[in-house]
């Protein structure tokens, strides 16, 4: 576990970092059109990745900026410790009890489909799930995704323009002609297309590098309407890959595989810039809303390479916990959201939100009628940082390598690691690490947790009950 005196030095210059951001609060000031909404999401990269949130080694200034420029959540949580659910409840705001996709793999019923000659099952989203851009579409947006949609369970009628994206440009999952930074194909609409630029092992075109291209190009497309733009980026996911080592090429005692993930997140960082000045040059900056998350904690496993390059980074902030992980380090991420003259500069957030919240939020920011789910909006708070949140209860669920939970109540979080095993309560407001389990002191806080857990778990068909984890190795992406 990590040290107190490890975190306390994070800890400090964070809070360093917040006092030195003065921000004066802004109303929530009426324009003449209903604000773009873009959401851009990492994929695998920790809490204490950004350099906003205490990383030293990695410089993310586009990142900074917007929470410079915006509001930074400390406590921001993803809707999962793995990739294909958390983006799940990112889209329909259901958390991980109500959600179709509870695991990067179903363990029954499903779509089956091969990985590496290997036959899988994946559970993806049906003609009855809506998702954000569903509503928004219907509310007179333009919507657009650039990147990885990982919600596809080989299942055509799961492709992301069935639900509710007119235009995508991308990789429906992680994994087959998709792994990796130089791919020789991706979708157009419903459409596979070859990338001549990286034909037959070729590197000419860099995956995040064309996110960001089609990204910039949509933007420009649809400044006159309304729009949603979600861009996936699947950066630093391994296999770690980038063009160059960028900025970190001289770096005269980092290994090669340290200088390549750090590379990664400047190119991503780049990007974000570009998206940032984008929407600045074409004047729509006080006009849009921009959000930046990560769909889960630093992945550690499978190898000893990557364990070692996410601990040399600090990844998961000194968090417990990794990608796959119920503890903070697995679920905890960096959460940003940036709307000029509308959120507050450099404002800091400590309630408790997570990825269910977003349609909620996105359709109140919309001006649409809230659909009810597992989350709130958080349009309220974004433009009042002296409004701290009600407590309220927040849950997840999660199949690999069993059946387990976590819930966080106010300042409690509690983790179960199995089905009908032991339930561990941790006090985060004097233990964010998870070091010192409670529950044996707090026997009322358990039992409010179990009620919660209970009523939270809905049966489903793809994770059928008891649960036995998920129909897949543990090197899975």
């Amino acid at each position: 576990m990590p040290s107190s005196t490890q975190l306390s030095r994070r800890g400090f210059l964070v809070s360093a970092l917040a006092a030195g951001s003065a921000y004066a609060l802004g109303a929530d000031k009426p324009s003449g059109r209903r604000p773009n909404i873009v959401f851009i999401l990492a994929d695998d990269m920790g809490y204490g990745d950004p350099a906003v949130y205490g990383q030293t080694k990695i410089r993310t200034p586009n990142i900074d900026r917007m929470a410079a420029g915006g509001m930074r959540f400390t406590q921001g949580y993803a809707g999962a410790p793995v990739c294909a659910p958390s983006r799940c409840t990112l889209m329909t705001g259901m958390h991980g009890g109500h959600a179709r996709v509870r695991d990067n793999f179903a363990l029954a019923a499903g779509h089956v489909g091969h990985k590496k000659k290997e036959e899988i099952r994946r559970a993806s989203l049906t003609t009855e799930d809506r998702t954000v851009a569903d509503y928004l579409r219907g509310a007179g947006y333009r919507t657009g995704l650039m990147g990885k949609w990982h919600l596809d369970g080989y299942d055509p009628d799961a492709v992301p323009t069935k639900h509710g994206f007119e235009e995508f440009k991308g990789w429906l999952t992680q994994i087959d002609e998709t792994q990796g930074y130089w791919p020789e194909k991706r979708m157009h609409g419903e459409t596979l297309i070859d990338i001549p630029e990286n034909a037959g092992g070729k590197q000419g075109r860099y995956d995040t590098t064309m996110i960001t291209e089609d990204s910039v190009d949509y933007i420009e497309r649809h400044k006159a309407d309304p729009f949603f733009l979600y861009v996936a980026y699947d950066s630093p996911h391994s296999p770690y890959t980038a063009p160059d080592f960028g900025p970190y090429k001289d770096h005269p005692t980092w290994a090669d595989d340290e200088k390549t993930y750090a590379a990664m997140i400047w190119y991503m960082d780049l990007g974000i810039g570009k998206i940032l000045d984008t929407l600045k040059r074409l004047k729509l900056d006080e006009d849009t809303v921009v959000f930046f998350a990560s769909d889960n904690g630093p992945r550690s496993e499978p190898t000893v390479q990557q364990t070692r390059v996410i601990d040399f980074f600090d990844s998961n902030g000194n968090l417990t916990g990794y990608k796959r992980d119920m503890y903070e380090g697995g679920i905890r991420d960096p959460l940003i959201a940036r709307w000029p003259g509308h959120i507050p500069a450099g404002a800091v957030n400590q309630m408790s939100a997570y990825f269910p919240d977003f349609l909620p939020t996105a359709l109140d920011l919309a001006g649409a009628p809230v659909e009810k789910g597992d989350g709130i909006s958080l349009r309220p708070y974004l433009m009042n940082p002296k409004l701290t949140g009600e407590e309220r209860f927040l849950y997840w669920e999660f199949y690999e390598p069993v059946f387990r939970q976590a819930a966080r109540l106010g300042r409690w979080k509690a983790v179960r690691l199995k089905r009908g095993g032991k339930l561990e309560l941790y006090d985060l407001s004097v233990d964010a690490w998870e070091s010192k389990d409670v529950a044996v002191d707090h026997p009322e806080i358990v039992a409010k947790m179990e009620a919660g857990m209970a009523r939270e778990h809905r049966a489903s068909a793809e994770y059928p009950d008891p649960g036995k984890g998920a129909v897949a190795a543990p090197n899975i992406p």
